[in-house]
């Protein structure tokens, strides 16, 4: 941006008259010591001239700073804003970032687990706590402005997904939404939705990197450009740039290729088979060599991976490894290795941050959490940060990374997701990863998400992502996935129990299914059957002019037209299963001849009289295919095709046990003994008798329509064919508009048909009652549903409508509510599933039974059901209640800390909607007793619990 000394009078008069139109703006942008890209300053200026925004860039391109402004404006405006973060540990970070810049008398946090000035002007919150608020009518929403809702692409989120579709069609008109996204393919589609929900919403796009991105492959210990241009995936907006793969890379895949292929061939013993002997013994220098060859393709060990990343100057680095026991491991492979990368003054900075972080914890607890070990990573400069590191470790890895005192993290995807933790280099360990079900290839967005955290914005000129070789790599894939940028944006919503009842308490039915029909999901459901409808519209339209053209005026031809029609029906589906009987018989037949058979072929190049010299094979295209030679001693396969009607065997002839089809003596030989045998068939053709024709039904349906055809006033017309020919098209285009009609139908109105469905469940148990013509009203169970947001919400509430909870202690009723909340991860289907003892065991069954029972209704009303209730986290959460120390609680079941605590505050969470929902009572003073006795230690430390959750590979 160019000085004001170097400005022309025209250029400074164009910056005038900008800052006057944007004063706001210019306020702003004076409170940082850098100039703003050309995406934030028009993304600031629509948010100023109040309109809403959507803002898709690039990870770590500085997309906050326009959420940032809507903040700013809000203050000055003197109304509220709210930014809402996806999950808890980004709240925190964005509540910290905001206090320091307006102040923590201004800002407040709204997480759940935690409510920090919740009154305040600017609060940070998490999205389901907006959509809680707005639900309930909660005065905090007065005086609301403006909302931004960062990583907004959460919104393909399976389960928390919908969450951002209930906000952005619920929030009132007056609120201006500020949209903040990772770079998506269709974010113009997103765009248009938002428009459409929300009244105007510019979408600005950034597909530029603010710090170049350099592609590596390490080979061995080598690091080798992946483009032969080294190209630097700066500025994306060329989609059609391509760039030559590396050569070098090319031959080593090639070498590589060829040293497995001629290992797999060398002998292994004398046998073939077993060990391989010693390839210095067996085969000298030669195999010694190729040894080496092999060694140079295999993975380098971590340890030296980070040697080779130091010596680039490359760290600080995030090592993606897409499995927690292999950050784990990583870490003490590292230790082991005597790996040590910090200076004796970074050391004294993290021992700081660490005994801070643990500060209030036992040395039991430590001594549970293997914290001596995990100091020891720490301090040498390294750390695995996952879903099973207890949240206090984690934030405190956070803090250190960003202080650039560590300096490599071993991690899953789950960090690449909203965490601000950038680096000098990404390095990905493998391009597949387990995704719960199975091991599949990374996608191209995943790919982007995760090399998105190379390059830190002002302190690094450029990023490197490092891919790691591995045997069998194709460097044209890695180069395919490195080039592409394609992450579509797909709405998970659905409508939920809880949802229809909390809106349904807000407005009538046909107006909430008009809302629901808002949603994004409906969006791009519409937008696929647009291509359908205008077919659909265009074949209707072919129809009434093709009718037209067939008129006659002696009567309705397309009536008479369909009589034809439905006669011809009839004789051609009996054709149809004439043919299919036919082959289906053929097949049986062809597959039953034996050596000897004679038989005629009917057509084919084998036509003519045949024995049969074997029954072949079956091919799983075509069928049976026997050997046969024909009179004149041509010998060939035939097929399926070769038989229009029945083969009949007519006789039999004795084939020789050693007969050899390529001598000409053995063919001679046979052909004559066939032609004998030929002679002494009887010459008249044998009849095959059909299957498949007309029934007695057909036949009299046939007669019937034919006498309807002979009495219609069109049949003696004298254009009648010429009527026909028209009419034949028209029915055509019946027949597709048709078939158009059911495929749009199909896909359209699909969201309000669940709500529907939902709907017809609710009024089977009484959680809504009929309301006039066709309304509902909310009952007083139906209000207590309202206060259940778990993913099995309608069951919770019946249980507590049941009394399946009551009379149960605290540990017992921890036990029975962490039912709902625990899902087992790969690994963990082995852990108990028992329940503590007889009564939570007991409760547990009923709770099977009203599950099952509310399945039943569900099948009934033809909407899917899957409720599971898996019993593994019972155990660790009776005894956590039960006042059980931390050691035995993990020691148990060999839990992760930072598993034990996600379920545990998941339980948590849980207790206090039932305790909501429950109103005054036993039941709501045992939920009270619950929160009491497990919000201690580790888990009332862990204010920003994880809510993401890894797989293992």
């Amino acid at each position: 941006m160019a000085s004001a000394e170097e400005l022309s009078p025209a250029e400074a008069y164009a910056r005038f008259r900008h800052h006057q139109a944007f004063p706001e703006l210019r306020d702003f942008a004076n409170g940082y010591g850098f100039d703003f890209d050309e995406y934030q300053v028009e993304a600031c200026q629509a948010v100023e001239g109040g309109s809403g925004v959507l803002v898709a860039a690039p990870t770590g391109a500085g997309k906050t700073i326009v959420g940032e402004f809507a903040v700013h404006l809000a203050l000055a405006q003197g109304r509220k804003a709210f930014y809402t973060t996806p999950i808890k540990a980004l709240s925190n970070q964005k509540y910290n970032d905001l206090c320091e810049r307006h102040g923590s008398d201004r800002v407040g946090l709204l997480t759940g687990d935690s409510s920090i000035n919740s009154e305040a002007p600017v609060v940070v919150m998490t999205t389901e706590v907006l959509r809680n608020m707005m639900y309930a009518g909660s005065p905090t929403l007065r005086g609301l402005g403006f909302v931004v809702m960062d990583e907004v692409h959460y919104l393909a989120d399976r389960f928390r997904g919908p969450v951002w579709e209930e906000i952005i069609i619920g929030l009132p008109d007056s609120v201006q939404l500020v949209c903040l996204s990772a770079t998506v393919s269709n974010a113009e589609e997103f765009g248009g939705w938002l428009a459409e929900v929300r009244g105007e919403m510019e979408v600005v796009v950034s597909e530029r990197r603010p710090v170049p991105l350099y592609q590596h492959v390490m080979v061995g210990n080598r690091l080798m450009d992946l483009f032969a241009d080294v190209a630097p995936t700066a500025d994306l907006e060329d989609r059609a740039a391509t760039y030559d793969v590396n050569p070098a890379l090319v031959r080593i895949a090639k070498e590589e290729s060829r040293v497995v292929r001629d290992d797999s061939r060398r002998p292994r013993g004398r046998s073939g088979k077993g060990k391989r002997t010693s390839g210095t013994a067996q085969y000298g220098g030669g195999a010694a060599r190729e040894h080496q060859e092999r060694s140079r393709y295999r993975p380098a060990h971590r340890a030296e991976v980070v040697r080779v990343l130091e010596r680039a100057d490359l760290l600080p680095a995030i090592v993606f490894i897409f499995s927690r026991q292999g950050c784990d491991a990583a870490v003490r492979q590292l230790q082991a290795a005597h790996v040590h990368l910090t200076a004796p003054d970074e050391e004294a900075a993290i021992l700081a941050i660490a005994q801070r972080h643990v500060q209030g914890f036992s040395p039991e607890d430590l001594q549970a959490l293997g914290y001596e070990l995990f100091l020891d990573g720490l301090l040498r400069g390294v750390a695995a940060h996952h879903a099973g590191v207890l949240p206090a470790l984690k934030e405190c890895i956070e803090e250190c990374f960003e202080a650039g005192l560590i300096k490599v993290v071993f991690a899953t995807e789950t960090l690449a997701l909203g965490i601000n933790m950038p680096a000098r280099s990404v390095v990905i360990e493998k391009l597949v990863k387990y995704n719960g079900e199975a091991h599949v290839d990374i996608t191209p967005g995943e790919y982007t998400q995760l090399t998105g955290r190379a390059g830190r914005r002002r302190i690094d000129v450029e990023g490197h992502a490092v891919v790691i070789w591995q045997p069998g790599m194709d460097p044209r894939a890695v180069a395919g996935l490195a080039s592409r940028r394609t992450y579509p944006l797909r709405s998970a919503f659905r409508p939920t129990y809880n949802m229809a009842v909390n809106m349904l308490n807000r407005m009538p039915r046909s107006q909430v299914r008009t809302v629901l029909e808002l949603s994004f999901a409906q969006f791009q459901t519409d937008r696929s059957v647009v291509g359908l409808a205008r077919r659909l519209a265009r074949t209707t339209g072919d129809h009434d002019d093709l009718a037209a053209q067939a008129a006659c005026d002696r009567g309705d031809f397309m009536e008479y037209a369909r009589l034809r029609e439905e006669i011809h029906l009839i004789e051609t589906t009996a054709v149809k299963q004439d043919k299919a009987f036919r082959r289906e018989e053929t097949e049986r037949l062809l597959t039953g001849l034996r050596p000897g058979d004679v038989l005629r072929v009917p057509s084919g190049r084998s036509q003519g009289w045949v024995v049969v010299l074997d029954n072949g094979h079956i091919d799983p295209q075509q069928g049976p295919r026997p050997t046969v030679m024909t009179v004149d001693r041509q010998v060939r396969r035939l097929s399926l095709t070769d038989f229009p009607s029945l083969p009949q065997v007519a006789g039999k002839v004795r084939v020789p046990k050693h007969f050899q089809s390529r001598d000409p003596s053995h063919r001679h030989s046979l052909a004559a003994a066939l032609r004998q045998r030929l002679d002494q068939l009887d010459p008249t053709p044998q009849r095959t008798r059909t299957e498949g024709s007309l029934n007695d039904k057909e036949r009299a349906r046939i007669a019937e329509l034919r006498d309807q055809l002979a009495t219609h006033p069109c049949h003696t017309c004298p254009d009648r064919e010429v009527h026909a020919r028209w009419a034949e098209k028209a029915l055509r285009a019946e027949k597709e508009a048709r078939q158009l009609e059911h495929q749009v139908a199909r896909r359209t109105r699909s969201i309000a048909d669940r709500f529907d469905k939902i709907c017809t469940v609710l009024g089977s148990l009484d959680y809504v009652r009929a309301a006039g013509t066709d309304d509902l009203e909310v009952t007083k169970e139906g209000r207590t549903l309202a206060q259940i947001y778990s993913e099995d919400d309608l069951v919770v509430a019946e249980c507590i409508r049941d009394g399946a909870f009551d009379g149960l202690s605290a540990p017992q009723l921890a036990a029975v509510l962490s039912v709902f909340t625990y899902e087992p991860r790969k690994g963990d289907e082995h852990r108990s599933q028992r329940m503590p003892d007889l009564v939570t065991h007991e409760a547990y069954e009923n709770v099977g039974r009203i599950a099952r029972r509310i399945a039943l209704v569900e099948r009934d009303a033809r909407l899917e059901s899957g409720v599971e209730l898996p019993p593994g986290f019972a155990q660790p959460a009776f005894d956590w209640c039960a006042g059980r120390p931390l050691a035995e609680v993990l020691g148990r079941g060999e839990m992760s800390a930072g598993d034990f605590v996600r379920w545990a505050r998941l339980v948590i969470d849980l207790t206090d909607q039932v305790a909501t929902a429950a109103g005054p009572g036993d039941l709501r003073d045992t939920c009270h007793e619950v929160r009491h006795r497990m919000q201690r230690g580790v888990v009332d430390a862990a204010i920003s619990a994880p809510e993401d959750e890894d797989w293992d590979g």
